[in-house]
C-alpha cells in the first residue's frame, strides 16, 4: 500500500545523510538471519544521494556503508531538489494477477545496482517516514552456504503452483526456500480452504508424484523444491488414501500429465530470477525467456515439428546424429548449457563417463559431493550422447548443482567460467582416487635444479589429487617471487586447472600510484589499477579507493610529485586522465575526512648536499624522497611551539614503519639527534628550498628558547621562500597562513638518515613503465599470444596478495613471474572479459585473434627437457553475447559425424552447422584446446570418431 506524501523533514540534508549513514553502519554490524530488507527504486535512491551530498568536496567517501559507496555518482551540476515520494511502481508488474493469493510480483529481470538497491529495515523506515510513497517491498535475509554467518537477501522467493486433486483447482503461492514443509502445507490448506489433517502434499516435478512431503520439519531448500515447481495438494479420501482411481489425475497417462494450455495460469513470460547472491540479488539477466510450460509444449509436439523447432535444416547428419543433442533452457540456464556442452564434448570425458566410472567415485571425500555431482553429470552426459536429437532437460543435474553450489540455484544468469571452475573442481573431488590424503610439507627450492623441484611438487600433488580431471585438465606452472627489499628469490611449482588471461583493452590503461598513510599504520605501497583510457580523475580515485580498501571515514588526496615536492593536487574529479603522462609520478595520501577547519601539512624532506665551489665547498639543503601529507586542526595551533610539537609527533608517527630494526626499541624523541645549524644563509640554495634562517650556534639558540630535540622544522610563509624556524621563540604567537595547505621543510641529520630506511620515500614509481611489445603481437590487433604474454609477464603483487619474505620476516609486495612448466592434455583458457568493482561493471568487447589450428606453446614452456613441439587444436569454446545487464551464452563444438568433420553452434536446444570462419568473434569467452600428438594425429571418442586434426605448420 502506498503511503501518502509526508510533510517535509525538519532535518537538513546534511543531518539526513549523517543519520542514514549511522543507521546503516549499525544495521550492517548487527545483520542476522530473519532481518527484513526493503527494495527501493534505484533512480529515487540516486536522487536522494545527489540531494544530501550536494556541495560536498569528495563524492567517494561520504555515503554510508556498502550501500552508498556502491552507488554514489552525482552528475548534478546544480543544486538538486528534495526528492518526491518514493516510487517503486517500476519494480512490479502493472497488471493485477489473474490468480488469487499472489502478492505483488517483481519484474523478473531486475538487477541490483541498476533497477533497485536493498536497504535495512531501519533505513527504509526513516526514508519512508520522511518521504512516504511505496509500495513497500520487504524481503528477508536468509543463510546462504554452510555458514550461518553468510547471509543473502531472498529477493525472489520460490513461486510454486499448487494443483488441487481431485477438483483440478490451481493457485500460485510465494514462499521462502528456507520455510519448512509445515508452512507450505499450511498455506496450501489456507488457499483451498481445507483441513490440515485431510491433506497431503507431493513434490510433483514433471507432473509425477516424485516424493511425498511428509517431513514437516524439513526446509523446502533441503527438499529440493525449485522455482516454478508444481506441488500436488491431495485430499485424502476413500480406501487407498486418495481419490485417484489408479493414482492418476484426469488427463494423466502412464504416470505423467500433459499441461493443457487453457488451464495454465496466465502470467507474463518470466525467467524466474530467484537466487540471492550475498547482498546482491543478481549479476545480470539473460535475454532468454523460456518457461517450462513452453518447453513441455515443444516436447509434446510431433517429431516432424520438433525437428523444425529444435535443429535447423542446415544440419546434414549423414548417419546417426550422436552428440548433436541440445539442452533445454530452464530459464536463464544458457550459461550452464554452454559450459556443459563444452565438457561433454571433451573426448576424454565423453569416453570416461560412457564407460563404468562408478568404481572410481570417492564416496567418503569430505571435500566432494558424496559422488552425487559425478553421478548427475555422468547421467546427463550419457543422455546427450544417446542416439536421437530430442533435446534433454538438465533439470535433475541443476537440482544437484543447486544443492552443492547455492550460488547457482534459482534462475539468475551466471558466469559460464565460474560454473566450469566449480564443475571441474567438484568432479575431481567426487572422482579422486586418493581415499586418504597424506599431509605433505613442501620444501623450498634452496638452489636445487628446477626439474628436481618441479617433479617433487608434482609428485606431492598427485599423492593427494588423482582423478580423470587431473589426468586431462591439470598442468603446472613455475612461480618466481622476488623480494623487493632483500632480493630473496622463492620458486614454487603450482598446479593449474585453467589459465585466466587478461585482455589488454585499448579502451583502458594501467596507472601505478604510491599509497601513503597518515597514521603510520603501513609502509608506502605501490598500487596499480586499471582505469578507462578516456576516464576522469574521479575514476582513478574510485579505483584506488577500492584497491586500498578505503574506510568510510577516510579520503584519498591525489598529487603529482616533481622535484621531490608536490607539484599539483589532482583534486578536480572532472580532469581527464589523458593529462596524466606515463612518466609522471603520483602519490595518494590516505587522510581522515575531518571537519572543514582542518588544514593539511605538506612535509618536504631535505638533506645536506655538498656543492663544489671554486675556493671552498658549500653545503646546501636539497629536497629528497617523496613528501608526506597529514591533516591538522588549525584551532589547536596558537604558538610556534604548538605547531613544532604537533609536527614532530606527526612526522615520527608516519616514519615509524620505516624505522630500522635496531632502532625499533628506541624512543622516537629522546634518542633523536640534536642538530645545530652552523651554516650561513648564503650557503642555502634558495631555488631548491627556502633558506635556513638561523646562523647562531647552539648556545645562542638556547638563549633564544630553541628546541633541541627531533627534526629541524621550517614553515614556509609565502611563495618567496620566506621561512621561519619553528624551534626558535616557541612561545611566540603565530597566525597560520589563510590557506588550507601548509608547506613545511623537515631537515634530516646524518643520524636520522641512518635510523630510517628512506628508500620507501625515494622509490616513487612512474605511472606506467613501458616494456617492449611481444614480437608475436606486432601487426595484430590483439592476439591470444599477447594475452598469454601479459599473463606471464613479471609484475608486482597487488597489496592484498602481499608475500611473506622468509629472510626479511615481513610481508612484502614482491614481484611475481610465471612460466608454464607442465602442459595438460586439454588446455582451458578463460579470457577475462568481465570487470567488476564497487562502482562499475562492464564487459570488454575486444576481439582476440585466437588460433584454431596449431596453437604453439613450445616457446612458453620453461621446461626444456622435451624436444617435442607443444601444439594444440581448438575443439570447443563458450561464447557470451550481449552486455552485463542482458546476455546470452552459446557453445561452438568441433565434431565428426560419420565422415564429416565440422563445427556446430549449440544454442540451448537449437543446433546448427557453421563454417570455421564463424568460430572467431569478440564473443569468445572460454576456449578449449586439445594437444596434438604429431603429424596427422587423430583423436577419437570411444566408438564414435570425435575429430580429426590436420596438422598444418603454416597456419597460425
Amino acid at each position: 500500500m502506498e503511503g501518502s506524501a509526508c510533510a517535509p523533514s525538519e532535518l537538513t540534508r546534511e543531518e539526513e545523510r549523517l543519520l542514514i549513514r549511522d543507521i546503516t553502519v549499525a544495521a550492517e554490524a548487527n545483520s542476522k538471519e530473519g532481518d527484513t530488507f526493503y527494495l527501493i527504486n534505484y533512480r529515487w535512491w540516486q536522487h536522494w544521494l545527489d540531494y544530501v551530498n550536494h556541495d560536498m568536496t569528495s563524492n567517494t567517501n561520504n555515503v554510508a556503508g556498502s550501500y552508498g559507496s556502491h552507488y554514489y555518482e552525482s552528475a548534478c551540476s546544480s543544486s538538486p531538489r528534495r526528492p518526491p515520494p518514493i516510487d517503486n511502481s517500476d519494480l512490479i508488474y502493472d497488471a493485477a494477477s489473474e490468480v488469487s493469493n499472489v502478492e505483488m510480483e517483481l519484474h523478473d529481470t531486475l538487477v541490483e545496482g541498476r533497477d533497485y538497491i536493498l536497504l535495512p529495515q531501519e533505513v527504509w523506515e526513516k526514508l519512508y517516514g520522511w518521504y512516504g510513497g511505496g509500495p513497500m517491498l520487504p524481503r528477508k535475509a536468509i543463510s546462504s552456504g554452510l555458514s550461518q554467518t553468510d547471509l543473502a537477501i531472498e529477493v525472489y522467493p520460490l513461486r510454486l503452483q499448487l494443483l488441487l486433486d481431485p477438483k483440478g483447482e490451481q493457485a500460485i503461492v510465494r514462499i521462502s526456500k528456507k520455510e519448512k514443509v509445515r508452512e507450505l502445507h499450511r498455506k496450501a490448506c489456507e488457499v483451498f480452504d481445507l483441513i490440515l489433517d485431510q491433506v497431503s502434499i507431493w513434490d510433483y516435478y514433471g507432473r509425477k508424484k516424485h516424493a511425498l512431503m511428509d517431513d514437516m520439519e524439513k526446509t523446502l531448500d533441503d527438499a529440493n523444491i525449485q522455482m516454478d515447481q508444481d506441488i500436488l495438494v491431495e485430499i485424502l479420501g476413500n480406501g487407498n488414501g486418495n481419490t485417484f482411481g489408479g493414482g492418476s489425475s484426469p488427463g494423466q497417462e502412464n504416470g505423467s500429465i500433459e499441461k493443457d494450455p487453457a488451464s495454465v495460469v496466465a502470467e507474463p513470460c518470466k525467467s524466474s530470477l530467484s537466487v540471492a547472491e550475498g547482498l546482491s540479488a543478481s549479476k545480470n539477466a539473460s535475454r532468454s525467456c523460456s518457461s517450462e510450460f513452453s518447453q513441455s509444449q515443444i516436447l509434446a509436439s510431433p517429431s516432424s515439428d520438433l525437428d523444425n523447432l529444435q535443429v535447423t535444416n542446415s544440419i546434414n547428419t549423414r548417419g546417426a546424429s550422436v552428440g548433436l543433442t541440445g539442452l533445454l533452457n530452464l530459464g536463464n540456464t544458457c550459461f550452464m548449457n554452454s559450459a556443459i556442452q563444452c565438457l561433454v564434448h571433451t573426448p576424454e570425458f565423453a569416453r570416461y563417463f560412457r564407460e563404468d566410472y562408478h568404481q572410481e567415485i570417492n564416496w567418503q571425500n569430505p571435500l566432494g559431493m558424496v559422488g552425487e555431482l559425478a553421478l548427475a553429470f555422468g547421467e546427463l552426459l550419457r543422455k546427450l550422447w544417446a542416439p536421437g536429437r530430442t533435446p534433454v532437460s538438465p533439470r535433475p543435474f541443476k537440482t544437484k548443482l543447486a544443492r552443492f553450489a547455492p550460488q547457482f540455484s534459482g534462475y539468475n544468469q551466471h558466469d559460464s567460467q565460474e560454473l566450469l571452475a566449480f564443475l571441474l573442481d567438484g568432479l575431481h573431488e567426487d572422482l579422486n582416487r586418493v581415499k586418504h590424503k597424506p599431509y605433505i610439507k613442501s620444501k623450498d627450492a634452496d638452489g636445487r635444479p628446477d626439474e628436481e623441484v618441479a617433479d617433487e611438487y608434482w609428485a606431492n600433488h598427485i599423492a593427494r589429487n588423482d582423478s580423470i580431471i587431473v589426468d586431462v585438465c591439470q598442468g603446472q606452472y613455475k612461480s618466481t617471487l622476488v623480494c623487493p627489499v632483500c632480493g630473496k628469490v622463492s620458486v614454487t611449482f603450482d598446479p593449474f586447472m585453467y589459465l585466466s588471461l587478461p585482455i589488454q583493452s585499448a579502451s583502458s590503461r594501467t596507472i601505478t600510484v604510491m599509497i601513503f598513510t597518515s597514521d603510520g599504520s603501513a609502509l608506502p605501497t605501490p598500487c596499480t589499477v586499471s582505469v578507462p583510457k578516456q576516464g576522469r580523475c574521479k575514476d582513478l580515485i574510485q579505483a584506488l579507493s577500492n584497491a586500498c580498501s578505503l574506510k568510510s571515514w577516510e579520503k584519498l588526496v591525489l598529487a603529482e610529485i616533481r622535484g621531490h615536492m608536490i607539484h599539483q593536487f589532482l583534486d578536480d574529479p572532472l580532469v581527464l586522465l589523458s593529462t596524466i603522462k606515463d612518466d609522471d609520478h603520483l602519490a595518494a595520501y590516505k587522510l581522515p575526512n575531518l571537519a572543514r577547519s582542518t588544514g593539511f601539512l605538506q612535509l618536504v624532506h631535505r638533506q645536506e648536499e655538498l656543492v663544489p665551489g671554486n675556493s671552498s665547498n658549500s653545503v646546501v639543503w636539497k629536497p629528497f624522497g617523496t613528501p608526506l601529507m597529514s591533516s591538522i586542526s588549525q584551532e589547536e595551533i596558537s604558538t610556534r611551539g604548538d605547531l613544532h610539537d604537533t609536527v614532530q609527533a606527526i612526522v615520527h608517527k608516519m616514519l615509524n614503519p620505516m624505522q630500522r630494526s635496531e632502532d625499533l626499541q628506541a624512543s622516537s624523541l629522546s634518542n633523536s639527534s640534536n642538530f645545530a645549524v652552523t651554516h650561513t644563509s648564503q650557503d642555502i640554495n634558495t631555488s631548491e628550498a627556502c633558506k635556513d634562517s638561523s646562523d647562531d650556534n647552539v648556545t645562542d639558540n638556547k638563549s633564544h628558547g630553541v628546541k633541541t630535540t627531533g627534526f629541524k622544522i621550517f614553515l614556509q610563509l609565502d611563495d618567496d621562500n620566506a621561512c621561519i624556524d619553528l624551534s626558535i621563540d616557541e612561545e611566540k604567537t603565530m597566525e597560520l597562513p589563510l590557506t588550507s595547505s601548509f608547506l613545511l621543510f623537515i631537515n634530516w641529520s646524518q643520524n636520522d638518515l641512518e635510523r630510517y630506511n628512506t628508500k620507501y620515500l625515494e622509490n616513487l614509481p612512474e605511472v606506467f613503465k613501458h616494456t617492449p611489445a611481444p614480437k608475436r603481437s606486432r601487426g595484430e590487433p590483439l592476439s591470444l599470444y599477447a594475452c598469454l604474454d601479459a599473463f606471464l609477464r613479471e609484475e608486482p603483487l597487488v597489496p592484498e596478495d602481499m608475500w611473506y619474505c622468509p629472510r626479511c620476516k615481513e610481508q612484502r609486495q614482491a614481484s611475481k613471474k610465471l612460466d608454464l612448466w607442465r602442459l595438460p592434455e586439454v588446455l582451458v583458457i578463460h579470457l577475462k572479459r568481465f570487470s567488476f568493482s564497487r562502482s562499475t561493471k562492464h564487459k570488454l568487447e575486444t576481439f582476440v585473434n585466437f588460433p584454431i589450428h596449431d596453437f604453439d606453446l613450445t616457446n612458453y614452456v620453461a621446461n626444456k627437457n622435451s624436444s617435442q613441439r607443444q601444439l594444440y587444436e581448438l575443439y570447443a569454446l563458450s561464447n557470451h553475447y550481449g552486455n552485463m545487464a542482458s546476455g546470452h551464452y552459446t557453445a561452438h563444438i568441433k565434431m565428426q559425424l560419420v565422415d564429416e568433420n565440422r563445427w556446430y553452434n549449440f544454442d540451448d536446444s537449437h543446433i546448427s552447422a557453421i563454417n570455421e570462419e564463424e568460430v572467431k568473434s569478440n564473443a569468445a569467452y572460454v576456449l578449449f584446446y586439445r594437444r596434438v600428438k604429431g603429424e596427422g594425429a587423430t583423436t577419437s571418442n570411444g566408438a564414435h570418431s570425435y575429430a580429426t586434426y590436420n596438422h598444418n605448420p603454416s597456419r597460425r
